[in-house]
Order: structure tokens, then sequence, then C-alpha cells
């Protein structure tokens, strides 16, 4: 249709939910997926659901900032474990607050082939610099992006708060701190559950 860039992607996406009886039940989701094509801008390429506010969203990366990494070969895991009252329920007074426990484990790992890498030709579309000339868009390089979060759900039933920790790439520029730790944030989201 008169593009200037012609691409091909394919991806696929499995979820599972398992029930563990009393501890719970977990949700996995574990998404892959590669897109051919040759000297393609990186916004073309896969571009990681990320999350830059206060809100928790299950779907993506709650610590990762918009456009940080890119890929054109990727593979993404999202694993949710509910515990369900599982310990807060041992708790007189958390019983009858009826608060749930979460936790959450997520990951991303690909590569930017050499024929998609702007780092290897300089006549490609590059990576975003800040106002310092420092690249804020990278490659993921030998190791995955991954964060983990322990959350308390049903407040008030319908709130659910998260502490969320980045584990990997935390030398990065603009990654959020609390409490003088870098890549730890904490995070809400609106839910009602019954």
């Amino acid at each position: 249709m008169g593009g200037d860039y012609g691409y091909h992607g394919v991806n696929l996406k499995v979820f599972k939910r398992f029930y563990l009886s009393v501890l719970g039940y977990s949700n996995l989701e574990v998404e892959g997926g590669k897109i051919w094509g040759d000297d393609l801008p990186y916004m073309l390429l896969h571009l990681p659901r990320a999350n830059t506010t206060f809100a928790y969203q299950i779907f993506a990366f709650n610590m990762m900032n918009f456009l940080e990494f890119s890929s054109d070969e990727y593979v993404t895991w999202n694993y949710e474990h509910y515990f369900n009252g599982f310990f807060f329920n041992r708790v007189p007074l958390l019983r009858k607050l009826k608060l749930r426990e979460v936790i959450s484990f997520k990951g991303l790992y690909g590569r930017l082939t050499d024929k998609n890498n702007p780092e290897l030709d300089p006549t490609a579309v590059q990576f975003l610099k800040n106002a310092n000339g420092d690249p804020v868009s990278y490659t993921l390089a030998s190791q995955p992006y991954m964060e983990a979060s322990i959350g308390v759900s049903n407040l008030f039933k319908f709130l659910r708060v998260d502490l969320v920790r980045r584990l990997s790439y935390l030398n990065q520029p603009n990654v959020p701190q609390l409490w003088g730790v870098k890549g730890l944030a904490i995070r809400g989201r609106f839910k009602v559950e019954f």
C-alpha cells in the first residue's frame, strides 16, 4: 500500500490458570514472537507494554519506562499467584477484613538482530537519547528484564496495593526508587472482588 517498510510478524500467547486447592490459584501467561524485515526502525519492532503511572497494570511491566527496550525476537512471561487469604485468614483481625495476598513475577527476554540494530547502522533511525545525549532506549543484552511484586488485595473490597521490585537493568536512567532503593515502588489498582 505504498509504505516505506515491508515486514512480517508472528506472535503466540498462551494463558493457563492453575488451581492449587487451599493455596489459591495461579495465572500464567507466556507470549513469544518474531518480526522479519530488514533495516526496520525500532518503533516497528516489539516494544513491551510499559507502565510509568502509579496504577498497577497486570499485563504491563510496571517498572519499565516507555520505549526502554526493543527487540525483533522475544518471549515474555507473567506469573501471578492469588493465595485467597491462605496466610491472612490465620490472623483473626485480618480474617474479618477478608484481605487477600498476591504475588507476581514478570519477565521479558529478547534480542535485536544485527539487520535491525540501529547501534550497528548509523543510517537507521537511532534509539532515543535524553538531553545529555545518553540513550534511553536499549536492546536486551545478555540478561532478561524481570520484576516481581507482593501485594494485598480486597482492601475496602476494591483496592489492591503492590510493592513492586525491578530485578534487572537497575543501572538504566530514570528507574523509579522508593526509600532510597532503586527499582522499588508502590502501585495501586482498583478492582471489585467478592
